[in-house]
């Protein structure tokens, strides 16, 4: 049995020498873990459009450009994802948990510091080797 891989747009928003994290809601795969916002690529959209849409929806910006960090696929056992991950600096709006999500904008030495699921302690390796 072959398991579907679901394709994620993820945005590292970055604004100095900090990064805008959310919280994902209980309910959710990984819930209760902090998050870089994003989510599901559709099948016709580009990651960017994808990213775009899922970063009005969630956190509330409008980003104008990006740039690939990096690609990750990770199997959690119940779920497989590939993670297309996007510095995003380039943006208009304040950043905030449109969905009612707890928000907040952390300096990138401190990311360790908060819970995320697994697939994220390769980002967070790459921005603190790159940005801190």
């Amino acid at each position: 049995m072959t398991t579907k891989i679901i394709n994620v747009a993820v945005g590292v928003i970055k604004k100095n020498n900090a990064i805008f994290i959310c919280k994902r809601a209980n309910e959710q795969h990984q819930g209760g873990l902090w998050e870089f916002p994003g989510g599901k690529v559709e099948a016709s959209e580009s990651v960017f459009a994808a990213l775009k849409r899922e970063l009005i929806e969630e956190v509330g910006i409008t980003i104008h450009s990006s740039s690939q960090l990096m690609v990750i696929e990770h199997d959690y056992g119940d779920k497989c994802v590939r993670l297309d991950i996007h510095v995003v600096s380039n943006f208009s709006g304040q950043a905030h948990g449109a969905e009612g999500q707890p928000s907040e904008w952390v300096n990138i030495s401190e990311l360790t510091n908060y819970d995320f699921p697994a697939a994220n302690a390769e980002i967070i390796e790459k921005l603190q080797s790159r940005y801190a």
